[in-house]
């Protein structure tokens, strides 16, 4: 009886799976080794004793041999990291080469001509031709101011130029017979001393001669005649003596007359002055557009009252450049007739091809209407920016044009 639980314990025991002994280096045995029931006899037992010796030999093996290899980790990653790495490499030195000639900034903007159109008379607008952003020609109307102040004007200036005209003419005359009669006023005039003086000495001979003879012999009114014809005959010679003194300035009579006729003319120049003014400002009443270009900023209408010298609307002509600030650091090769390639914002596709025209001789900080004064305070070093033109010379649509003050992104090339 006892022989018989022995061996039914014995084969409960057998049926229990044996737990594996902990060993790093050794694989876990599988579900189906380990659920493998052990039945049978002493025989059997042996050879499970056996077995566990082999195995725990196997074990031992192992753990000298630093246990069973693993399975062998991939090396992929290690790989597809280096390559990305020489990429990199290879990219970072690409772009350096690529880029080493190569300046550009993001702080340029397109510039050109705005013209600011001024009437330079005053007056109510009376037509308008032109509209905001529409396009002009050279030389084409597009305001009209009242004009006929200015036709008033027009014509007192040509009465005025036909009054001093007639002047000229008559002191012309005046210098033609003054050229004349000067010469013989002189002649007359010492004529008539001659005549005086002879009369002087006739009536000398008679004073001199009543006074001589025998005051029996002739009467006292005799005597006071011939004393009355002495004096007479002084004054007349005195008289004409002054008279061809006065007739002598011939020279100066002739140059007074010649000078009247040149006032007449300065006053004839005077007056087609007026009058070519009065004509000029008649033409002021026409605004036309002195270049080709766009109108904008248009602020008068019909009807509006114009000052002389207020800005009625700028046009804007085709021609357009570029104004790039680089900074000061940029500047170290870049020279006048270096390429530059373009990109604006507004137009993505859009791809221009210019020219470094110049370079300006100060940074902007420098003509700012209060520049920094660094003498003073603290001082923090700023990296200053230069303007720099740029002249567009392909690319562009003459057809369409640029607005002025857009963003742009310039490229200097400075092989």
């Amino acid at each position: 009886m006892s022989e018989m639980l022995d061996r039914m314990e014995a084969d409960v025991r057998r049926s229990i799976p044996a737990r594996p002994r902990p060993d790093p280096g050794r694989a876990a045995i599988t579900a189906e080794d380990a659920g493998r029931p052990k039945r049978g006899d002493d025989k059997h037992d042996d050879e499970d004793k056996d077995g566990k010796e082999k195995d725990d030999s196997k074990s031992e093996d192992g753990d000298k041999d630093g246990g069973k290899e693993d399975k062998p980790k991939s090396r992929w990653p290690l790989i597809i990291l280096g390559l990305l790495t020489v990429l990199a490499i290879a990219g970072g030195v690409f772009y350096w080469y690529s880029t080493r000639d190569l300046e550009s900034t993001d702080d340029a903007y397109t510039e050109g001509n705005a013209v600011s159109i001024t009437p330079k008379v005053s007056g109510y607008v009376v037509e308008r031709r032109v509209d905001d952003n529409s396009f002009v020609h050279a030389g084409e109307l597009m305001l009209r101011i009242d004009p006929r102040d200015y036709v008033t004007a027009r014509d007192q200036a040509k009465a005025n130029l036909d009054l001093a005209r007639a002047e000229l003419a008559s002191a012309q005359v005046q210098l033609q017979i003054t050229r004349v009669q000067a010469p013989a006023n002189l002649q007359q005039a010492q004529a008539q001393l001659a005549q005086s003086r002879a009369n002087q000495i006739n009536a000398e001979r008679e004073y001199r001669r009543q006074h001589t003879v025998d005051p029996r012999a002739i009467t006292q009114s005799s005597v006071d005649q011939a004393s009355a014809q002495f004096r007479s005959s002084n004054a007349a010679v005195s008289s004409a003596d002054a008279q061809v003194q006065v007739a002598a300035l011939v020279p100066q009579n002739i140059k007074s007359a010649e000078d009247t006729v040149r006032q007449r003319a300065a006053q004839v120049e005077q007056a087609e002055a007026n009058l070519a003014q009065a004509e000029l400002n008649l033409s002021y009443t026409f605004v036309r557009a002195p270049q080709d270009g766009h109108v904008t900023q248009r602020n008068v209408d019909v009807g509006t009252y114009a000052q002389a010298g207020q800005q009625v609307f700028y046009i804007v002509t085709p021609d357009v450049w570029v104004v790039a600030n680089f900074k000061e650091t940029q500047l170290a090769r870049m020279q006048p007739g270096q390429a530059v390639t373009i990109r604006v914002d507004s137009y993505p596709k859009l791809k221009l091809h210019a020219h470094v025209e110049s370079i300006q001789q100060g940074s902007g900080a420098r003509f700012t209407a209060f520049p920094a004064e660094n003498a003073t305070g603290n001082f923090v070093k700023i990296v200053r920016r230069v303007p720099v033109k740029l002249t567009i010379d392909s690319g562009l649509d003459p057809n369409a044009g640029l607005p002025l003050g857009i963003s742009v992104e310039p490229t200097v090339h400075l092989k």
